[in-house]
């Protein structure tokens, strides 16, 4: 599905959640949820959140086919910096092999996110979001031939686009970029 944004072009490939059913709270009053994911959404939680790397290849697959069709001039993809700190980095590693599999350059450290912030899914309005992460990105000249790329920016899940938004708004003032498109592997609803 499209996203629109300050982006020349976005894409989502599928919800994460199919049905989502409230069950109670918790004992620490917490709200709980009867949870079904879609095929995308389960693989990525899987990935994200159960370490299950073998979802990697699947995942990474469908958007390489994804980007070949909607953004077919990406020469190079960034990923959108993560917010919290783990081991095993689940998106960087997506986005790693979808560089790989469509052959393109794949820079990890061009798009660095220098103040640490919240997780964008613990804040719960569009406002907040934006305010968290106002000047926390900044651009490493990573690139070091002439021109001006078209860049794919790949995040794991789009919520409301505040963090896209402003990881967009900080690579077009990299003078070595062209376009800025943006993809995520599932959307919250």
């Amino acid at each position: 599905m499209e996203i629109d944004g300050t982006w020349e072009s976005g894409l989502v490939l599928d919800w994460h959640t199919a049905h989502s059913e409230y069950i109670g709270d918790n004992q620490f009053g917490r709200p709980q949820f009867e949870t079904t994911r879609t095929e995308v959404g389960e693989s990525l939680f899987l990935l994200k959140y159960r370490d299950d790397l073998t979802k990697t290849k699947g995942l990474a697959q469908t958007m390489s086919n994804a980007v070949t069709s909607f953004f077919p001039s990406v020469s190079l993809i960034v990923p959108m910096p993560p917010s919290k700190s783990r081991e095993t980095q689940p998106l960087l590693i997506l986005a790693q092999k979808v560089a790989e599999i469509l052959n393109i350059p794949f820079f990890e450290n061009i798009l660095i996110k220098d103040d640490t912030t919240s997780q964008m899914k613990d804040i719960d309005s569009r406002q907040k979001k934006v305010e968290e992460l106002m000047d926390c990105f900044n651009i490493n000249n990573g690139i070091s031939n002439d021109g001006a790329w078209d860049v794919l920016i790949i995040d794991d899940l789009y919520s409301t686009g505040a963090s896209l938004s402003a990881a967009t708004n900080m690579m077009k003032t990299y003078t070595k970029v062209k376009k800025v498109y943006v993809a995520a592997f599932s959307r919250t609803k």
